[in-house]
Parts: C-alpha cells; structure tokens; sequence
C-alpha cells in the first residue's frame, strides 16, 4: 500500500517539475526575444540617426 502512495506521489512530483521545466522555458525565450527585439530597435534608430547626421538633419 505504501508503494503505491509513494509511486502516485512521485508521478505527480514528475508531473509538476516538468511542467515548472516547460513555463521556466517558454519565459526564458520570451525573455530573450525581448531583449533581441529591443536591441535590434536600438540598433536600427542608432544607424537612422547617424545617417540624419551625416545629411546635417
């Protein structure tokens, strides 16, 4: 009877964990395409206004 508890007990900790695995996952390349996303509109505005500056806007 005790192995049975211990067996659900342990499918269901499985269970959770992978899931944490899964949404700590699906956050780090959320995360990261943020940064990406940002870093490339930095990029893009810092070329558009060194370009500006070069027609004397």
């Amino acid at each position: 009877m005790f192995g049975v508890v211990t067996v659900s007990s342990t499918v269901e900790t499985t269970s959770i964990l992978n899931l944490l695995f899964l949404f700590a996952l699906v956050l780090l390349v959320l995360v990261s395409g943020g940064i990406l996303y940002l870093t490339t509109l930095e990029w893009r505005d810092r070329r558009r206004q060194d370009k500006d500056k070069k027609m004397g806007r």
